[in-house]
């Protein structure tokens, strides 16, 4: 049986870029330093956050390295491995560098919209195609395609190497039947900051998470509270970055959470077409909560 190893607090690693729009390589190190500093529990690299799309498959390669050298298996790291194309997913597990790399990322095949069925069978023909933990992200509002409850705990059921989906659906209640169903060793991460808090709650082990790129200290404070079951202690930290959280995907992710980083000095404001800055307006707000929060 393979276990899952990616709970708590993970982060969703942005892809800093300098003002000629190169990657920011200096600024991956510092950002990966202070998240290890200040309470990640695992790394999760190269998937949306990261503006991966738009990344050169040897910028991919840097980036990877860079960080399995920084990391130094301190904590785990998860990849992101997935597309719309199962055989060129099938063929970059069998071919692909993943040394240093603990799990694969996989997100439901996006545009071409398959049926649950062709779902299962995708994901079935990854799990079959490495000997490493896959993590399923459900992620329907940017897939075009919902990952049911009922297709995730049949292939939690029939491969053994899927340990775990990170959630992203925004249905709690779709959330609660697949913990409610799933086999023992099979886990449920949190997509969604703001709803980190209630599915966990419910039996969630972590989330991959966007803010904690920025406040991994404070959210993995109450993450750590929840799992000792302090929860009102938890639920306060929670409300207290509720507008925040909102603010950080108004303007899509990750303009927010680069805007905010590059507030508190870590990297310049900076993603590559199609995405663009969060609006003037937004930034200011989100300064105006930094501050009323003291960080």
């Amino acid at each position: 049986m393979v276990y899952n190893i990616f709970k708590g607090l993970g982060i969703a690693l942005v892809t800093p870029f300098k003002q000629d729009g190169s990657v920011d390589y200096d600024a991956i190190l510092r950002l990966v330093d202070y998240q290890l500093e200040n309470g990640a529990d695992f790394f999760c690299i190269l998937a949306t956050t990261g503006e991966t799309p738009t990344l050169t498959q040897e910028e991919k390669s840097k980036i990877k390295n860079l960080i399995v050298d920084r990391v130094q298996a301190r904590v785990p790291i998860l990849m992101g491995c997935g597309g719309n194309n199962t055989a060129a997913v099938i063929d970059e597990l069998k071919n692909g560098d993943f040394k240093g790399v603990d799990g694969v990322l996989s997100v439901c095949p996006y545009y071409n919209k398959p049926s649950q069925e062709g779902l299962y069978q995708h994901f079935k023909a990854i799990a079959a195609a490495t000997e490493l933990p896959v993590v399923l992200y459900n992620v329907p509002g940017r897939t075009g395609v919902n990952l049911k409850a009922e297709t995730t705990v049949r292939l939690a059921r029939d491969c053994k190497n899927i340990v775990a989906i990170k959630e992203a659906s925004g249905n709690l209640e779709q959330v609660d039947e697949i913990i409610k169903n799933k086999p023992k060793d099979f886990d449920v991460i949190s997509g969604d900051d703001a709803l980190t808090f209630p599915m966990i709650s419910c039996g969630a082990v972590g989330v991959i998470s966007v803010i904690g790129n920025a406040l991994p200290k404070e959210f993995s404070k109450m993450i750590r509270l929840q799992m000792k079951g302090e929860y009102d202690p938890a639920r306060k930290i929670h409300h207290r970055f509720t507008d925040l959280f909102s603010l950080l995907f108004v303007d899509g992710n990750p303009a927010g959470v680069k805007a905010m980083l590059h507030e508190m000095g870590f990297i310049e404001n900076v993603l590559r077409l199609p995405l663009v800055p969060t609006r003037i307006s937004t930034l200011q707000r989100m300064s105006e909560i930094m501050k009323e929060l003291k960080i």
